[in-house]
């Protein structure tokens, strides 16, 4: 047995056991007084463990590690995860572009709330005819229009979670790629179900949900991870929407076609991992 490292944070130390937890790597952690010495009992597996170690130390609130101990269930009572983490870490991931979305989305759907909201939604939404394919806003523009509270509450937690990860990660110009690329053919796909009145994010949401989790499955350790088990609420969710358990309106095709852009643009992204 060897001793990893001392952490001066037990709370810190107990995130990073719990992260290599879920990769098969059982760390012991010996609480020194204010500090935690972690140990190793397979020496075997140092070299795995030095470089997740770089990783965790360089973003130690990074929310895959705070993902590992919901998966692991960690009870400890001395460790702790404060609220105020969550909410200055939520903070801290969003970048340019997931503020400028996010504005956008907020004040487009307080301009439905008032009166003439339906001329509002007719200059934003999928194009018509011909007359309007021109007007290349509308390719894109479909995905700012949400039509309730819990509408945009939910697609946008989704988009400051995942979308402010991926910009972290990879910058604006990924991120904008995908959002554009996914609101585009998601667009097109519900447009040939439901004609051209539907809106909402959801569809950006799924590529992101798809690259994000693949992209972490394909990359362990790297800068992008998403809790299989969120991953399989997603996949619920879509079965939900198609057998309409629920009774909603949900642009079903438009999450189909989204998750499939995340998941292509993430294997493609990754195609050429060792």
């Amino acid at each position: 047995m060897s001793r990893v490292i001392v952490l001066s944070s037990p709370r810190l130390a107990q995130a990073f056991v719990d992260y290599m937890r879920i990769r098969n790597i059982d760390l012991e952690m010996r609480i020194q007084g204010e500090e935690a010495e972690l140990w190793l009992a397979d020496d075997s597996r140092q070299q795995e463990v030095r470089e997740a170690l770089d990783d965790f130390l360089r973003d130690p609130l990074h929310p895959r590690y705070q993902a590992a101990s919901w998966q692991t269930g960690s009870t400890s009572p001395a460790i702790r995860y404060p609220r105020v983490d969550v909410m200055q870490n939520l903070r801290r991931q969003a970048g340019t572009l997931t503020w400028l979305v996010t504005g956008l989305a907020l004040l487009v759907y307080v301009l439905m709330l008032l009166p003439g909201d339906d001329r509002l939604m007719r200059w934003l939404s999928w194009p018509a005819n011909g007359a309007q394919y021109f007007q290349v806003w509308r390719w894109f523009s479909h995905a700012l229009l949400h039509f309730s509270l819990l509408h945009i509450l939910f697609n946008l937690m989704w988009w400051w979670y995942l979308g402010g990860q991926m910009e972290k990660a990879l910058g604006s110009a990924r991120l904008l790629t995908l959002t554009l690329l996914s609101a585009l053919l998601s667009g097109m796909v519900q447009s040939w179900f439901s004609g051209i009145y539907f809106g909402g994010l959801s569809g950006v949401v799924y590529a992101l949900m798809g690259y994000v989790w693949l992209r972490g499955e394909r990359q362990p350790g790297g800068p992008l991870f998403l809790p299989r088990g969120m991953m399989i609420f997603a996949l619920l969710w879509l079965i939900v929407g198609y057998f309409d358990i629920l009774g909603l309106s949900i642009a079903n095709a438009a999450h189909v076609m989204g998750l499939v852009v995340g998941l292509a643009m993430a294997f493609w992204d990754t195609r050429t991992r060792k």
